[in-house]
């Protein structure tokens, strides 16, 4: 089991550790990797093991929005690791760079292309598709650009909604949102760049969705309404579980 931690050391630092689940208890095996920036906010967090067997994780700007745009540092961006910490042989841990706040990175099923969630400032939350390589554009773009340097998004959401985890489930792509209090479920055409179907699902339902993620049974999706901006119910905080 591998967790994304955001922990006090001489101020916010982040590192992914990894753990072993023995007898029904966790154990912890090491700190992996180690000395990703951290604040108050802006700290993405997500993993994700990739097909080609690389973990992966976004790291948010650290309230540091120019870092973002170097891709000598950590700051905006998505990394990808061994599945021991280390980096894969001729590479770099950084995969991409120019990100806000990334919360979600799930691979397509069939395709094994990675698509992420990002947030936004008061405009253009993001769907992208992650490239090796590739400027998504934070701070000196957001939403669509007319400068090639950067990536464009699949799509953007204004109003904001704060798009959180993302999964794949039967070809859809679904991200919980948490300002906008619905799952949601996109489609991409066939050549996975253009978006045919664009739902919003349980809407006001349960309030701030966060994680989401595909079982053996359905799709699981987890409500975040005791993280100090919800409306928690009496049965909050829940799991759920669908089949679309």
């Amino acid at each position: 089991m591998y967790l994304f931690q955001t922990h006090e050391d001489g101020g916010i630092s982040q590192r992914i550790l990894r753990y072993r689940l023995a007898d029904g208890e966790l154990e912890r095996e090491a700190v992996i990797f180690d000395g990703i920036p951290g604040a108050q906010r802006h700290t993405g967090g997500r993993l994700a093991f990739g097909p080609d067997g690389y973990l992966y994780a976004t790291v948010g700007d650290a309230d540091e929005p120019e870092m973002a745009q170097n891709p000598e540092t950590l700051h905006g961006s998505i990394l990808r690791l061994e599945a021991d910490g280390s980096v894969p042989d001729c590479e770099r841990a950084v995969l991409s760079y120019g990100h806000r706040n990334p919360e979600g990175l799930a691979f397509h099923q069939e395709t094994g292309v990675l698509y992420g969630t990002e947030h936004g400032p008061d405009t253009d939350d993001e769907i992208n598709r992650i490239e090796a390589g590739n400027n998504y554009g934070w701070p000196v773009v957001t939403g669509e650009s007319d400068d090639p340097a950067f990536t464009d998004p699949l799509a953007s959401y204004t109003p904001t909604i704060a798009p959180a985890s993302a999964a794949f489930y039967d070809g859809a792509f679904y991200f919980g949102t948490l300002a906008g209090e619905h799952l949601h479920r996109v489609t991409f055409g066939s050549d996975g760049r253009t978006v045919e179907s664009d739902e919003r699902l349980f809407e006001g339902e349960f309030g701030r969705l966060r994680s989401v993620i595909t079982g053996p049974d359905g799709l699981y999706f987890a409500t975040s309404n005791r993280d100090g901006r919800g409306s928690p119910a009496d049965e909050d905080d829940r799991i759920l579980r669908w089949t679309p």
